[in-house]
C-alpha cells in the first residue's frame, strides 16, 4: 500500500472512532459487508453509557397532540406565538434532561389551518444559538420559509407571515433549518406538526388520530449526547422511538378513523405495519390522493415524509404498531434486523366505505428538457479531496492532508459543532459534486413553469430528497436500465432514493425567490448535502 493511501485510510478510520473501514470499492459494487456492532432495542448501535430503553416508562394512554391556540377571532386569520427555549424534563430513570422545545411541548404544538388562511406567527428564540422556523412542505414566500440565510439570533424575534393558497390542504410540519445546526436542534426536541384543511375535504366527516413519530438519544445521566462519527456518516438515531412524545403508548382506534402520521426523525426510516390488519392509504405529504389505494401490509416513511391511511381489519383486534426493519445500507454498521414496537393498539372493526374519488390531480405535460441533480458521497480515501469553500478553494491536496494530519482526532467526537476537525466529512456528501455554499446559486428556473428533474442517487446508501417551496409529482423510477412509471399520482415534497436509483419528478414553483433542496437525513444536510434553486 502506498504511504499516502495508508495515511488517508488511517485518518478516516480515526475520524469514525478507530473502527475498521470496509472496502469502498466493494460498496460501490453493491456489496454490504460492514463491521459488526451490537444493537440496542431500538435498532441503534450500542454505545457505552446509553440509557437502557426500559428505563423510560411505556404503556400509557396516548395523549393527543397539543394544539397551538389562535389569538385571532377574525375568520381566515390565524395569529399565534411560538417560542424556542430550553426546558428540563424527566424522561427516563428519574433523570433531568435538557430539551429544546417549542412552547415547552414535546412535540411542539399542532398548528391547524385552512386553505386561504392568512397566517401570522410571532417567533421568539430563547436558545443560546441561532435558529429558524421552516414550514416544511408549505408553499410560502421564500423570505418566510426559514432558510439558513434568515436566522433568528438568540434573544431575537421574527414575524412569519404568509397566506395559504387553495389546493394546499395536506399534512405538514415545522422544524429548525439553520445551516450546520438543524440536526442538533431536532435531536434536542425541536419540531411540530401542521395540518392544512379544506372546507371541501371529502373525508371531513371521519374522526382523526394524529401520530407524530420522533426519536431521542439519552445517556445514562439523562443528557442528550453529541453525535459520533457514525452519526455524521449515517444519520443520528436515538434508542427511544416516541409517538406523540411517548414510548409505546396504548392507542384506542377504529376502522373509520383517518390516521395522519409524521416521520419527524432525523434519519430513522419507518416501515409501518400492524399485524392482523392492512393499511388503506389515502394521502401523502401534499394531501389526498385521487382515489384510496388498495390495502397493503406496510407503508415505508423516509425521514420527513407523511402519510394518511385507514386501518382495515375483519374483526376487533388487539395488535401493535410496528416499524419493520428496513436496510438503508448504512456505512460501517451491520444491524440485526429488528422489528420495533411503536405502540399497542386496540382496533374496533367497523364497516368502512370511502369515497371512490378524493380529489383531481393534474396530469403533468411532457418534458421538453430535464435537469440532473446527483446525490453522491466522496470517501476521504477515494482520492485527494478538494477543500470546500469554507476552507478556501486555493488549498492544495498536500495542504489538505497536512491539515488532516494535524487534527485532534479525539475531539472530533466531542460535540455536534461543525469544527475544523470535521473537514473530511464536510466534503463527503455532495449534490452535483459540490458541498453547500449559501452564497452560491446552483440552479435557476422560471416562476410558474413546469420543471423536470432526474434526481440520481449515485451512492451506496438511501437518501431522502426534499425540495422547498412546492410539491412535486414523481413520474418514474429507474434502477439500471429499467424505468418504471410511478404507480399513482400524488403531491409530495420528500421522496426516498435507493442506491443507484433515479427518480424523475415534475414541479412548478409559483413564488419567486431562493429555495433549498437537500437530503433530509439532517446530518447529511448539515454536512453540506444541500443546494440552492433560484426561482426567477
Amino acid at each position: 500500500m502506498k504511504r499516502r493511501d495508508f495515511f488517508k485510510l488511517s485518518v478516516t478510520a480515526s475520524l469514525l472512532g478507530s473502527l475498521p473501514l470496509r472496502s469502498w470499492a466493494q460498496s460501490r459494487m453493491g456489496h454490504h459487508n460492514p463491521m459488526s456492532h451490537g444493537m440496542a432495542e431500538q435498532g441503534v448501535t450500542t454505545r457505552t453509557g446509553l440509557m437502557p430503553v426500559e428505563k423510560m416508562p411505556a404503556g400509557q394512554a396516548l395523549q393527543a397532540l397539543p394544539v397551538l391556540q389562535n389569538r385571532s377571532d377574525k375568520p381566515g386569520l390565524f395569529q399565534a406565538n411560538i417560542t424556542a427555549a430550553a426546558h428540563r424534563r424527566v424522561l427516563a430513570d428519574g433523570q433531568n434532561t435538557e430539551l429544546w422545545l417549542y412552547n415547552g411541548q414535546m412535540p411542539g404544538p399542532l398548528i391547524e389551518l385552512y386553505e386561504g388562511d392568512q397566517v401570522e406567527i410571532e417567533f421568539e428564540n430563547r436558545l443560546d444559538q441561532a435558529t429558524t422556523l421552516h414550514w416544511h412542505g408549505l408553499p410560502v414566500p421564500s423570505d418566510q420559509d426559514g432558510n439558513p440565510q434568515d436566522t433568528v439570533l438568540p434573544g431575537q424575534r421574527r414575524h412569519y407571515r404568509f397566506t395559504l393558497p387553495e389546493g394546499s390542504a395536506g399534512t405538514y410540519w415545522y422544524h429548525p433549518h439553520p445551516h450546520g445546526k438543524s440536526g442538533e436542534q431536532v435531536a434536542h426536541g425541536l419540531g411540530g406538526t401542521i395540518i392544512v384543511r379544506s372546507h371541501a375535504d371529502p373525508l371531513r366527516d371521519f374522526a382523526e388520530q394524529h401520530w407524530a413519530i420522533s426519536d431521542i438519544r439519552l445517556d445514562n445521566t439523562g443528557h442528550i449526547p453529541p453525535n459520533t462519527g457514525l452519526d455524521w456518516m449515517n444519520g443520528r438515531e436515538g434508542q427511544f422511538v416516541l409517538l406523540n412524545g411517548q414510548r409505546q403508548p396504548v392507542i384506542q382506534t377504529r376502522s373509520r378513523e383517518r390516521i395522519r402520521v409524521w416521520n419527524t426523525c432525523s434519519a430513522r426510516y419507518l416501515n409501518l405495519h400492524i399485524p392482523g390488519a392492512r393499511l388503506i392509504q389515502v394521502g401523502t405529504d401534499g394531501g389526498l390522493l385521487e382515489q384510496p389505494l388498495e390495502a397493503v401490509d406496510s407503508i415505508l416513511l423516509a425521514p420527513a415524509e407523511r402519510v394518511e391511511f385507514f386501518i382495515q381489519t375483519d374483526r376487533n383486534l388487539e395488535s401493535t404498531l410496528q416499524a419493520l426493519y428496513y436496510d438503508r445500507q448504512k456505512m460501517m454498521v451491520q444491524e440485526q434486523p429488528t422489528t420495533l414496537t411503536l405502540a399497542h393498539l386496540t382496533i374496533r372493526q367497523e364497516e368502512l366505505v370511502l369515497p371512490q374519488q378524493l380529489r383531481a390531480i393534474p396530469l403533468v405535460p411532457g418534458a421538453s428538457n430535464t435537469t440532473k441533480v446527483v446525490f453522491s458521497e466522496l470517501m476521504p480515501m477515494d482520492h485527494d479531496m478538494p477543500m470546500s469553500s469554507e476552507h478556501g478553494s486555493g488549498a492544495t491536496s498536500n495542504q489538505h492532508h497536512q491539515n488532516m494530519g494535524a487534527m485532534n482526532i479525539a475531539s472530533t467526537m466531542d460535540g455536534n459543532a461543525m469544527m475544523p476537525e470535521m473537514a473530511a466529512l464536510r466534503s463527503m456528501f455532495r449534490i452535483n459534486d459540490q458541498v453547500y455554499d449559501m452564497n452560491r446559486i446552483d440552479l435557476r428556473c422560471p416562476t410558474g413553469q413546469w420543471q423536470y428533474w432526474d434526481v440520481i442517487n449515485d451512492s451506496h446508501m438511501d437518501h431522502p430528497f426534499h425540495l422547498h417551496g412546492t410539491q412535486f409529482q414523481v413520474l418514474a423510477r429507474q434502477t439500471g436500465m429499467q424505468s418504471v412509471p410511478e404507480a399513482f399520482r400524488a403531491w409530495k415534497d420528500t421522496v426516498n432514493l435507493r442506491p443507484r436509483e433515479t427518480v424523475r419528478l415534475a414541479f412548478r414553483q409559483e413564488l419567486p425567490g431562493l429555495r433549498m433542496f437537500h437530503c433530509h437525513i439532517l446530518e447529511h444536510e448539515d454536512l453540506g448535502m444541500m443546494a440552492q434553486l433560484m426561482v426567477e
